[in-house]
């Protein structure tokens, strides 16, 4: 399969994943980035592409055989066509401040019940992923600080107390992450 070029805004995503053979031919490049398609069940390479139907087709003799490229995903068991499932997946990734599924059901036209489950599966799929603060031979320092309110904002009676001791009364706690990744025994 061809290396195929991603698109870069929502408009072009949209476009380029309407036609069904381009976004399963995107999908298969992002999957299977060696270019031999691999059977889900026993990991076999001997596979045919049933192009009637967009499934691929394992010769070898077990249970379900034949498998789309939604199995093994987030996208498995779910009726939403890669019309949907990729520019919604491109639109949460590329939005720094999230999407709502109200927004994201008015983008892709589809029901605000179909864009909430859309959401919860790319989004578990996001933390799924994880590895952000460790690894292996890696340390983390976790840092806390105390956020409230300016002492000048306050009643007096309130300013005196929040102001005793370690901290304010009235001030939360929010870990503040810092990682250093240092090799083991550095």
């Amino acid at each position: 399969m061809d290396e195929v070029q991603a698109p870069t805004t929502l408009l072009e995503a949209v476009r380029f994943f309407a036609d069904p053979d381009r976004a399963l031919s995107f999908l298969a490049a992002v999957r299977w980035p060696d270019g031999n398609v691999k059977c889900p069940t026993c990991g076999g390479t001997e596979v045919s592409f049933l192009s009637t139907r967009r499934l691929w087709k394992c010769k070898n003799d077990h249970e379900r055989q034949q498998f789309s490229i939604k199995v093994g995903t987030i996208m498995e068991d779910s009726p939403i066509g890669l019309d949907k499932w990729l520019p919604a997946i491109w639109l949460i990734v590329n939005c720094k401040n999230g999407v709502s599924s109200y927004e994201l059901a008015r983008g892709l036209k589809v029901t605000q019940k179909t864009a909430w489950f859309l959401l919860h599966r790319i989004r578990l799929a996001m933390q799924e992923s994880g590895g952000v603060l460790g690894g292996p031979g890696s340390t983390v320092q976790i840092d806390e600080t105390y956020i409230g309110g300016a002492g000048r904002w306050m009643n007096a009676k309130r300013r005196k107390k929040a102001l005793k001791g370690k901290g304010s009364a009235y001030a939360t706690p929010r870990a503040i992450y810092s990682a250093c990744w240092r090799r083991a025994g550095a």
